[in-house]
């Protein structure tokens, strides 16, 4: 009877599949004109290995085995392959002389395998990965304007370099960063492919161009953002560091898959515009002096509240800022850390590891903070803590979404916190919108059309009616002329140049709290609130309008003036 090794057997015909390998891999080596060299028999050099992250030498089939000096040895398997030309593109923007060998797929499995021996300092577990800053510093050097940006793109998109998608994106993150840009969008269409910055809060288009250049440009962001690049059909978030000047500009990736493509945004977190003064959020005087005794007490919490992009992290930076000393010791529990504060234990929440906002808020605890600041109340037990720790000498800043200031206590109530709790650890909640201010080069006052005549003495007649007269000291009992938007080459052509909030308040003072326990809607609370001669956003906006720090346009586009709320 015969007996077979079936291990002997299958050793066979593993040894039979790697000399077909290589066999195969020796004809493509002379088909591509490269040379043909077998990893199995040649020593890999770490340091070579080091200089491409794991995640990125294995979408692209490459990976470097030799160093000497700027001299690098690179075994691809794909020379042709896009990804592979990104990979080659980023070692030669080291500055490497680089020698391309053909190799199999066994060749580089076994260069991969020594991935494990290393200690990943190059690459960060969120896939965070630094990009060369000085053609970012150079090409920013040259770009005023979004027409700069359209200019410089134009050329380099039509030339003929080298690394033309590598500066192609180089020049799209340095014109968002210096025109102070919050977001790039790139969006895929049928026939092209659209550039969008997001300037002062409202997207201006930049620039098209072709499915060819996009793809190209897909990879290489998705590679810079340690994101899966061969993955087409689900939702991906990625991030990059940008170094410039000796500041570090964190972009954070999206990708979204859609009919012609995936969308791409990236959100420029630049420190230098979150940097904003507790006295320079443009709130008015009477609210910021409240605001300043609210912010210096022990305990208690303030809620800013608002949609997404209004600018309400801005303002708890500054309150953290103004507030900040030596003498204490402060813990924010974030999703994401959008900016980094020096003297401040910053977390970030982590849905993977079960680190989330009510995880971080219990734990913060445990470490002895006097002010404690919880990136958003979104769930039963974050509020619920949330305010216990306002209650046991904690001071607590966090953010709440609703449309205005009074809709904060309902939407506390909605959560499961006891409305008599709610009174004794609510100091303030306030509600913020933010709009664009007027460029001051181009700016002009014009009289007032009637329809915008009529809005504007409406609103000046619910000031003096609800008792907060004061606020409109220095403006005319009848107003004719408004201050409007032109367009320059200062602002883009936009009559625009920077942002200011418009502000809304609640007060927790003997009348709010007396109501909370009959379960009041907003209308009630805000009522109850009139007393404390807060001014409310269409109310705030006006008069920033009558002042020339904004146009009416820009207020109604951002703020229901008509509305009764």
């Amino acid at each position: 009877m015969v007996q077979f090794n079936e291990e002997k057997q299958e050793k066979k015909l593993a040894e039979l599949h790697k000399r077909e390998a290589e066999s195969l891999a020796k004809v493509l080596s002379s088909k591509y004109g490269l040379p043909y060299v077998d990893l199995s028999s040649i020593p890999i050099n770490t340091d070579a290995l080091r200089l491409l992250p794991e995640k990125m030498a294995r979408e692209a089939l490459i990976a470097s085995f030799q160093l000497t000096g700027k001299k690098l040895k690179v075994a691809v398997s794909a020379p042709n392959s896009n990804l592979t030309k990104i990979a080659l593109a980023e070692l030669e923007k080291k500055g490497l002389i680089l020698t391309t060998y053909l190799v199999s797929k066994s060749s580089l499995e076994r260069a991969w395998k020594r991935y494990s021996e290393l200690s990943f300092a190059m690459e960060s577990e969120s896939g965070i990965l630094d990009i060369s800053s000085e053609l970012l510093e150079k090409v920013s050097s040259e770009i005023k304007n979004i027409g700069d940006i359209k200019i410089m793109l134009e050329e380099t998109i039509t030339g003929g370099e080298k690394h033309r998608i590598s500066k192609i994106l180089e020049v799209i993150l340095a014109g968002a960063i210096s025109t102070g840009s919050s977001d790039i969008h790139i969006e895929p269409e049928k026939d092209d492919v659209g550039l969008r910055l997001r300037l002062d809060g409202v997207l201006q288009d930049v620039i098209s161009f072709n499915h060819k250049t996009y793809d190209l440009m897909d990879s290489r962001i998705k590679l810079l953002s340690g994101l899966k690049i061969n993955v087409k059909n689900e939702a991906q978030d990625g991030r990059l560091t940008i170094k410039k000047a000796g500041i570090e500009i964190e972009i954070r990736t999206s990708i979204l898959p859609g009919a012609y493509g995936e969308s791409i945004v990236m959100r420029v977190l630049n420190p230098e515009n979150i940097a904003v003064k507790f006295e320079e959020l443009g709130i008015e005087p009477h609210l910021l002096s409240i605001l300043e005794k609210e912010i210096k007490k022990p305990n208690g919490m303030i809620l800013t509240t608002g949609p997404t992009g209004s600018g309400k992290t801005t303002t708890l930076y500054a309150f953290l800022r103004k507030i900040h000393t030596p003498g204490i010791k402060i813990i924010t529990i974030e999703d994401p850390i959008e900016y980094h504060l020096d003297g401040i234990t910053q977390t970030q929440t982590n849905n993977k590891k079960n680190y989330t906002f009510h995880q971080g808020l219990r734990a913060s605890l445990r470490q002895d903070p006097d002010v404690i600041m919880v990136g958003e109340i979104r769930d039963e037990e974050t509020a619920k803590v949330a305010v216990d720790a306002a209650l046991t000498g904690h001071l607590v800043l966090s953010t709440l979404h609703t449309n205005n200031a009074a809709g904060a206590i309902p939407r506390l109530i909605d959560l499961g916190v006891n409305p008599k709790v709610i009174s004794s650890s609510v100091s303030v909640s306030m509600a913020q919108r933010l709009i664009r201010k007027l460029c001051s080069f181009c700016k002009k006052e014009e009289v007032m059309t009637p329809e915008e005549k009529g809005l504007v003495d409406n609103v000046l007649k619910t000031i003096r009616d609800e008792g907060k007269g004061v606020h409109l000291e220095g403006i005319s009992d009848n107003v004719e002329k408004v201050w409007k938007s032109v367009g320059c080459e200062k602002c883009n052509n936009t009559g625009y140049k920077g942002r200011i909030g418009v502000f809304d308040a609640i007060l927790t003072d003997e009348a709010v709290e007396k109501i909370m326990t009959q379960n009041p809607n907003e209308r009630e609370i805000k009522k109850a609130a009139l007393p404390q001669g807060i001014l409310d956003m269409k109310q705030d906006g006006i008069i920033k309008v009558i002042r020339g720090e904004t146009s009416l346009a820009e207020l109604q586009r951002v703020v229901d003036i008509e509305g009764d709320l």
